[in-house]
């Protein structure tokens, strides 16, 4: 085949993201399932209680920051160095004063804003690891703008090798001594991940700089002041953007246990529910966008470089092809969770409810994953301003079901609007596109084929697994996995097979 070299570059790009990422998931699993049986439903609650804090500060010191060098290398790849520099100086000084005030201000933050005194103990731990964010997600977005995805990649494998690596030592030191494992375990492991990826990202850059760009002799202050005002241009409505949204997640993650102790749950009850659903049944239903999210991450520079070319054929196809993937495994992943949803949750967590958050959950992945992708798209054309505003729509119909919601149906109203709140988002990005560009949508290619091959293909997987004698001796999880692949391979093999140029 004739594939332009930058096509190749971004499915290469992809592919190796999408390896890592499952590679990632996969050993996040097995964390999971061990962190669940170590601090329990309840220490996960807890724990998922301090990550809007580690959030907020990303948002403002590294996410946007990462983004906006993204674009700017992408759009100028001659000035990509000078707009890493900057990038890199303005997110590690702010980095620097929110981790100061995280730490100095732990108990206030606890108390006033996570409404958990419980949780100040493990800000410290945050108030570390927000400085390391900021060197590898300006880094990363130096690569990810000259689209070398490879250093972005394995430092995502360096942060969870590491993580788990710790709190594997760790726990079994503190077992063999007679040490009570805690929930502060599970934040030291976040904090040793993060500095194990900005020392690899750091090497990496130093030991061996990509090549490409600017390598002018220009002194480094007169490079980073000239790159900033450009620079930050970019950066701070994203920022905004980001600050915004994450405040109004960080009041969802705040409220739900609130809100469930007002349905009548107590404090422990609410955090035991909010640490199944958040802490074993969302990283099953999340596993899949490890693809979705890769392709996200290489859509935004892929996009403004075109834009910036003219190339408006190739956004439009850009387009099509991520609207119809995104709807072929959205499906997909909606027949593995609701078939094999309930003994997954059984078999790797021992715990019934996770199973059924699962099989809910199943129907948020096509809505998720079309708002993950078509949204990328739209930061990369520059409509920031729309996505920002569609997301907070969305975000405020969830903490409606939230405040109001949980209240009255418990724990269902939080998925109910999860799902509702996704759907909404997804069509408004697509709306906002189809305003700018001409791109294929058609609902019997997207919707009705793949849904056909799903029942085709979950009814071979029923025939297989009457006639496939699998050896008893083989653990359940893995007899899962079988007829799993058995379901994703014959529904992939149907879409290639009718595949429509």
């Amino acid at each position: 085949m004739n594939i332009s070299q930058q096509k190749r570059a971004f499915l290469t790009g992809t592919l190796l993201l999408t390896a890592t990422g499952f590679a990632c998931r996969i050993l996040g699993f097995f964390y999971r399932i061990f962190l669940s049986r170590t601090i329990g439903a309840e220490g996960l609650g807890l724990y998922n209680m301090v990550h809007p804090v580690f959030g907020i500060c990303f948002a403002l010191c590294a996410g946007s920051i990462q983004t906006a060098v993204s674009q700017a290398v992408a759009s100028n790849v001659e000035r990509g160095r000078a707009a890493f520099k900057a990038g890199l100086v303005i997110s590690l000084t702010m980095a620097v004063f929110l981790g100061c005030i995280i730490w100095n201000f732990g108990d206030f933050l606890a108390v006033n804003l996570l409404m958990e005194e419980r949780c100040a103990p493990l800000l410290p731990f945050i108030a570390v690891s927000v400085p390391c964010s900021a060197i590898h997600a300006c880094i990363n977005g130096y690569y990810y703008g000259l689209q070398k995805t490879k250093v972005p990649a394995f430092s995502q494998l360096a942060e969870q090798l590491v993580r788990i690596g710790v709190v594997f030592l760790l726990a079994g030191i503190m077992a063999e001594k007679g040490i009570v494992i805690t929930v502060q375990l599970a934040v030291l492991g976040h904090l040793s991940g993060e500095i194990a990826s900005s020392f690899y990202t750091l090497l990496s850059i130093c030991l061996f700089p990509p090549k490409g760009g600017n390598k002018n002799c220009c002194p480094f202050l007169a490079s980073v002041r000239e790159a900033a005002p450009p620079l930050m241009a970019l950066a701070l409505p994203l920022m905004g953007n980001r600050l915004v949204l994450n405040i109004l997640s960080s009041m969802e993650a705040i409220w739900i246990p609130n809100r469930l102790q007002a349905f009548g749950l107590s404090s422990s009850e609410a955090l035991n529910v909010y640490g199944v659903l958040t802490g074993m049944a969302l990283p099953f239903v999340l596993f899949p966008s490890a693809i979705t999210n890769s392709v996200a991450v290489l859509l935004l520079p892929t996009v403004a470089r075109a834009q910036s070319f003219g190339n408006w054929k190739s956004i439009s196809s850009t387009i099509s092809m991520s609207v119809r993937y995104s709807m072929y495994m959205g499906i997909l992943c909606i027949g593995v969770f609701t078939f094999y949803g309930s003994q997954l949750g059984l078999t790797v967590f021992h715990d019934s409810s996770s199973g059924n958050f699962i099989k809910i959950l199943a129907w948020l992945c096509p809505f998720l994953y079309l708002s993950t992708t078509t949204g990328s798209i739209l930061n990369g054309l520059g409509k920031t301003s729309a996505t920002f505003v569609q997301n907070v729509a969305a975000l405020l119909l969830r903490l409606a079901f939230v405040l109001f919601g949980i209240p009255v149906f418990g724990i269902q109203a939080l998925l109910w609007g999860m799902l509702v709140s996704e759907l909404f988002l997804s069509l408004l990005h697509i709306y906002s596109l189809k305003k700018c560009f001409a791109f294929s949508w058609n609902p019997y290619e997207m919707i009705v084929k793949p849904a056909f091959f799903l029942f085709i293909s979950a009814g071979i997987t029923k025939a297989a697994s009457g006639w496939l004698k699998l050896p008893t001796t083989l653990p359940e999880f893995l007899q899962l996995c079988v007829y799993i692949g058995i379901l994703s391979l014959s529904y992939s093999g149907l879409l290639l097979l009718f595949h429509k140029h």
